[in-house]
């Protein structure tokens, strides 16, 4: 029919309907501007006006502090060293649309999320936004581990480091000669797109692997976290840094030398259980069909100091609560929030008045000095984190004729010079 009406009408009739279009393109736009102008739910932005995290801090320490310590698991003390210490890698400028979120703030938030696991969107009705919380998060756990690892993460580096370890082992648990509790957990996390089956484990669920070697105080000496749960248990070990820095003898560990009283010279160990092979530095239970009397002295003697890194786990569970369910988040991001966890449980472990309050004398596992038996930790009463996933049994039967024999002198010498009056009531 267009083509019937002359030219000019023809023009005028497109015009008009060019025109119509642009004014309801920018009818759009303007809609869409204005919707943009409230990306802020009016909540939200009283934060100021009506306080957050740090406003109920305050509040809490005034009126209740047994309430602020355990809102937090630290004290103010606590709270106020490591906030000097972040403060310079999270702090961020004001500006002219808003005011940014105080360094305190962001602290709080992130502390509380790694004490209790609430998600993002529970946290945010401290007044900061889901979105935020999630970038705060992170940024967060990356300064604690950047602060914290060089005085509270760090491996030894000297022989006298590595015999003050192997002090506090003997002294504690009776096991001389030994730089470390070994163990790993299958840490649950949401699995990254177009992944496939790359982090599923043998559970059926997606994790990545945290491996820690433990001193005899609970602390992490040594953590590796991140490699993929698809990878057998026994082979996460032999990929780590520590493995091949312990084997390749990198690590400036004391040469050997005998157990007290012996003549033999042994090296020094790392305990672990049945998930590991038997290698000289790496001491692993005997099978039970390979028991007799000296064999089970030798296992209950080694699981006591095994006690270690079973409590230090538990600990980090039980203080940091978000491990107790599988983490939403990407494995990467899991990464940044395990290693911040491990520093800081270190961290909380050595301070004076933290110490007592974040792991209590009932809620590890302590010794009854008068019959050697092991009283069991609190935190052994609670279920199995889900978050937390025991590694398969997977080290080789197969080992070295030293290994064997290294294994057998601390068993001979467990028996004889070593002996004592307890252990065989609890073998």
């Amino acid at each position: 029919m267009s083509k019937m009406l002359p030219t000019r009408k023809r023009k005028a009739l497109c015009a008009f309907i060019l025109l119509d279009h642009l004014e309801n393109e920018l009818e759009e736009e303007t809609v869409k501007r204005q919707k943009k102008q409230f990306w802020v739910r009016s909540w939200l932005l009283k934060r100021q006006e009506k306080g957050c995290f740090h406003t109920l801090l305050d509040e809490l320490h005034h009126e209740d502090p047994t309430h602020y310590r355990s809102w937090l698991r630290l004290d103010e003390d606590c709270f106020k060293q490591l906030l000097d210490m972040v403060t310079p890698l999270i702090k961020r400028e004001d500006t002219v649309m808003r005011e940014a979120i105080s360094p305190a703030e962001r602290l709080a938030v992130t502390l509380r999320y790694l004490a209790t696991g609430e998600t993002f969107s529970s946290l945010s009705y401290s007044r900061i936004s889901r979105q935020a919380i999630s970038e705060i998060v992170l940024e967060v756990c990356k300064a604690i581990y950047t602060v914290l690892k060089g005085n509270f993460l760090k491996i030894p580096s000297t022989e006298e480091e590595w015999h003050t370890i192997a002090k506090r082992f003997e002294d504690v648990w009776q096991f001389p000669k030994c730089i470390g509790a070994l163990d790993g957990k299958h840490v649950v996390v949401q699995s990254p797109d177009n992944s496939s089956s790359y982090y599923h484990n043998y559970k059926g669920t997606d994790s990545i692997v945290l491996m820690a070697l433990v001193d005899a105080d609970l602390q992490f000496v040594y953590v590796d976290v991140g490699t993929n749960g698809r990878v057998s248990d026994g082979g996460v070990w032999n990929k780590t840094t520590l493995c091949q820095a312990l084997m390749g003898n990198k690590l400036h560990i004391p040469p050997p030398s005998p157990l007290p009283g012996r003549i033999k010279p042994v090296p020094f160990v790392v305990v672990a259980d049945a998930a590991f092979s038997l290698k000289n530095h790496l001491m692993k239970p005997y099978p039970e069909n390979q028991l007799n009397s000296e064999s089970r002295v030798f296992n209950y003697r080694l699981s006591r100091a095994r006690r270690c890194v079973e409590n230090a786990f538990g600990v980090l569970a039980n203080r940091m609560r978000v491990f107790r369910a599988p983490i939403a988040l990407s494995p990467k991001k899991v990464e940044h929030i395990v290693l911040a966890s491990t520093a800081l449980h270190n961290f909380l472990r050595r301070q004076k008045t933290g110490r007592a309050l974040y792991t209590p004398v009932t809620l590890t596992d302590r010794e009854d000095l008068g019959t050697g038996d092991v009283l069991p930790g609190e935190w052994r009463a609670e279920p199995a984190p889900s978050s937390m996933v025991q590694l398969r049994a997977t080290g080789s039967n197969n080992y070295a004729t030293n290994a064997k024999a290294v294994r057998e002198e601390f068993r001979d010498y467990f028996s004889t010079n070593g002996v004592v009056s307890w252990q065989q009531m609890f073998h």
